[in-house]
C-alpha cells in the first residue's frame, strides 16, 4: 500500500478584529478512489478557521498571564507574543490538523494541514504517470515531496514555519500595494461582539501565492 505524507489542506488569514479576510482550500488525495478534492467544504473549512480564534485567545491569555508572574522568565514565557507562533492550535480529527501564526498587528494566519493528503516520495512518480494528471496540483505532488521527507510520522510544529514565514511576506506585500487600504478590511467591533463585516482581499496575485505556498510545501521544505 502506497504510504502517505502530510498536505496542506487549506490556508486562511483572519483580519485583527477576527473577519475572515482570505482562504484558499487545496485537494488531498484519496487511495480509495484514486482521486483528488478537499475533505470539507468552503462552509466548513470557514467554520473551522473560525473555531482557532478561542484558541489564538486562550494562548495569548496564558502567555501575557505567564509573563506577568513575579520571577517568571520574561524571554522564555513571552515567546508566544515575540514569535507569532502560535504553532498546533489543535487537532481537528485523525487527519486534519490546524496551526497558527499572529502577527504583531493582530493578523492571523492559520494552517489546516491533511496527515494523509499527498503521495510519499517513493509512490509520487507512479501517481504522476499512471493517473495521467496534468494539472499543475498533481505535478506539485511529484515535486514537492522530495529525498530526506518523512513519511508516516508525527509533523513537528516547526516545519509549518515556512509556510507562515511565506505568507506574512506575501501579505507585507499586499500591504505596499498603494491600491491596498487595510482600514477597509478591518470592520469596527461593536461592543461585546466579534468582526463580522470588512473586505475580504481580493488580489489575485496574493491568492496565487496563497496557491503557490500550499501546493509546494511537504514535510521537509526549507523554503518556499
Amino acid at each position: 500500500m502506497a504510504a502517505a505524507i502530510p498536505s496542506i489542506a487549506c490556508l486562511g488569514v483572519i483580519g485583527r478584529n477576527n473577519n475572515p479576510l482570505h482562504i484558499t482550500i487545496f485537494p488531498s488525495y484519496d487511495f480509495a478512489t484514486n482521486k483528488r478534492a478537499p475533505l470539507r467544504t468552503p462552509l466548513q473549512f470557514s467554520l473551522l478557521l473560525s473555531s482557532t480564534l478561542d484558541v489564538f485567545e486562550a494562548r495569548r491569555r496564558a502567555s501575557n498571564s505567564a509573563s506577568s508572574q513575579p520571577g517568571a522568565g520574561s524571554a522564555a514565557s513571552a515567546a508566544p507574543i515575540v514569535t507569532g507562533d502560535f504553532g498546533l492550535l489543535h487537532a481537528v480529527d485523525e487527519r486534519l490538523a490546524a496551526y497558527g501564526f499572529e502577527t504583531n498587528t493582530g493578523v492571523k494566519f492559520v494552517a489546516v494541514v491533511d496527515m494523509r493528503g499527498r503521495f510519499a516520495a517513493s509512490s509520487a512518480a507512479g501517481f504522476g504517470s499512471g493517473a495521467g494528471g496534468g494539472s499543475g496540483g498533481d505535478r506539485t505532488m511529484s515535486m514537492g515531496v522530495g529525498a530526506g521527507v518523512r513519511g508516516g510520522v508525527g509533523l513537528r510544529e516547526q516545519e509549518l514555519r515556512v509556510v507562515f514565514r511565506a505568507m506574512q511576506t506575501a501579505y507585507v506585500r499586499l500591504l505596499q500595494n498603494p491600491f491596498y487600504d487595510p482600514d477597509e478590511h478591518a470592520p469596527l467591533v461593536p461592543a461585546g461582539g466579534g468582526g463580522s463585516g470588512g473586505k475580504r482581499i481580493t488580489s489575485r496575485k496574493f491568492a496565487e501565492e496563497m496557491r503557490r505556498i500550499g501546493e509546494g510545501w511537504a514535510p521537509g521544505v526549507a523554503s518556499l
